[in-house]
């Protein structure tokens, strides 16, 4: 996966939203906890920024250049799932760039 270490040339900032109990989040939390210290050693510079409050729906934004968002719903989806929504924001950043 390649593409994971050049996430902080094509984000400016990835935040991962998700409630700490709801079912609902379980993918997410798992997601967290098993690749946010690979994610930031790839990325040093990059801000990843995981927020938890009750209730939240599992959400993916990316912020790009130019202050240009996009956000992925996460609810029901696997890790490998969330790691291919990561990527497609990922493909989309670099997009943005050409």
């Amino acid at each position: 996966m390649a593409w994971r270490s050049q996430l902080s040339k094509n984000l400016k900032e990835l935040r991962i939203l998700f409630c700490q109990t709801s079912p609902a989040s379980s993918h997410t939390r798992e997601f967290v906890e098993k690749n946010y210290k690979v994610l930031k050693t790839e990325n040093p510079k990059l801000p990843i920024l995981i927020r938890e409050a009750h209730g939240v729906e599992p959400q993916l934004w990316a912020r790009y250049d130019f202050g240009v968002e996009k956000g992925i719903r996460l609810e029901g989806m696997t890790e490998p799932q969330i790691f291919k929504a990561l990527e497609d924001l990922a493909k989309a950043g670099a997009a943005l760039k050409d």
